[in-house]
């Protein structure tokens, strides 16, 4: 199919009147007045009115009027100028070719959510999740870029793995030919083990956990950008998780314009300093803002609101208790009850953007936690390996693509922003 003549719909608001056109899209609505038919015709980049006059194309203009909504099209025609028209522009169309047809076509306004879910399939065509897409699209683009551009190598972990990073409740088990292993809940092992060669390593892609959590920020499969840097510590992470976060919110704002304006979603790129708190910090100021939180207890969802309400802007919490972290977690050096990790808490109900730390560089130390929580070193021990051959301190996180895309968009359900959710209650289509 000759591709080279198609005119991007985006590119035809800056055309002068008479320009001739071919369009490659689909029908978006179509109306009939008389003699003429309104088609809106819409592609990858925008949306065009477009004119089917009966006078213009003479008995072919019969064809047209059967074709359903989402029916795919190519024409041809002339660029008109025309205030009533949307932007200014339309079609007067003088030809086109149906090339694929669409009746009855199911998704409708008014739908209840869970019927849009079982047609995610066809409901992704709408402007808004479109406009959705383009902009988790760009979130991997600027993430990408920072960490390129800032000397970090993309690598990339395995799926299947035969122990846990984040605790065995949150597993999916996998029958691997005969043998029991598990979707990674996190690449993280694999990358510090990348660290010895490459230093800086990051690495984006799913990472899966079987949590029963049914929240508007929870999913079950979701994009993990991950990072592990040689010779750096608590602050070192944090320090990089503000860059990164500043980086790519600045970036997608100025460059989807279109889409945040689709959404009707104002968002300000972030200038202030994050601020940092530690664990008993945060718990003052839950208890001001009137949620209860016991020391040696994770921060609630509630816990997290009450932050973000206090400061209006992401927020890392650090130092927390031992007991709601990992085995691999440095112990702070001055209380042992306490691990050297932080979470980015960010507003609007977005809640841990990213949850990173110091991660323990010593064997024996190491080698006593795994005991202390899991009870063997079965299946860790090439991770203790690390730390038995020119280990060295190092740190890194994981940030959840889809809540910073949720945040960024203003949506209200994490399942909105990604193109086919998995949730407790969801695995189709």
């Amino acid at each position: 199919m000759d591709t080279e003549e198609r005119t991007e719909i985006q590119k035809i608001w800056g055309l002068p009147q008479g320009s001739e056109v071919k369009i490659r899209g689909w029908i978006y609505t179509k109306s009939h007045v008389g003699g003429m038919l309104f088609i809106n015709i819409r592609d990858s980049t925008g949306i065009v009115q477009a004119v089917f006059k009966e006078d213009v194309l003479g008995p072919k203009f019969q064809e047209i009027l059967p074709v359903g909504r989402e029916s795919s099209i190519i024409l041809t025609g002339e660029v008109n100028v025309d205030e009533r028209a949307p932007m200014g522009r339309e079609i007067i169309v003088k030809d086109f070719e149906v090339v694929g047809g669409s009746r009855d076509y199911p998704v409708r306004p008014g739908m209840s959510v869970e019927t849009l879910l079982d047609l995610r399939h066809l409901y992704l065509r709408g402007r808004k999740p479109s406009a959705v897409m383009k902009i988790r699209s760009e979130v991997l683009k600027a993430l990408r870029e920072w960490f390129d551009s800032n000397g970090y190598v993309e690598t990339t972990a395995p799926t299947f793995v035969s122990s846990a990073v984040e605790g065995g409740a949150t597993l999916f088990p996998v029958n691997y030919f005969g043998k029991e292993v598990y979707l990674t809940q996190s690449s993280q092992f694999y990358l510090e083990a990348m660290i010895f060669s490459l230093e800086k390593v990051y690495t984006i892609q799913p990472s899966f956990r079987a949590e029963k959590s049914r929240t508007r920020r929870h999913l079950c499969e979701y994009t993990h950008a991950e990072a592990e840097i040689a010779y750096a510590d608590l602050n070192d992470i944090m320090d990089v998780c503000e860059k990164l976060v500043k980086y790519v919110c600045k970036v997608v704002v100025e460059r989807c314009k279109n889409e945040l304006e689709i959404l009707n979603r104002e968002f300000e790129p972030l200038k202030d300093t994050f601020p940092r708190i530690t664990y008993d910090e945060a718990l003052k100021i839950c208890e001001e803002e009137g949620v209860n939180i016991e020391w040696g207890e994770d921060l609630s969802t509630e816990a997290e609101r009450a932050i973000c309400r206090h400061y209006g802007k992401p927020v890392f919490v650090y130092k927390f208790p031992k007991s709601t972290r990992a085995f691999y977690h440095m112990p702070d050096p001055e209380n042992e009850d306490i691990v050297l990790s932080t979470d980015l808490i960010a507003p609007e109900d977005t809640g841990e953007l990213i949850g990173g730390g110091q991660r323990i560089s010593d064997y024996n130390l190491l080698k006593k936690r795994i005991l202390e929580e899991i009870g063997t070193t079965e299946g860790y021990e090439w991770y203790l390996d690390l730390r038995r051959y020119g280990s060295v301190p190092h740190a890194g996180f994981g940030l959840g693509v889809e809540r910073l895309v949720k945040w960024i968009a203003g949506l209200s359900h994490i399942r909105d922003a990604i193109p086919f959710p998995r949730t407790p209650a969801r695995v189709y289509p």
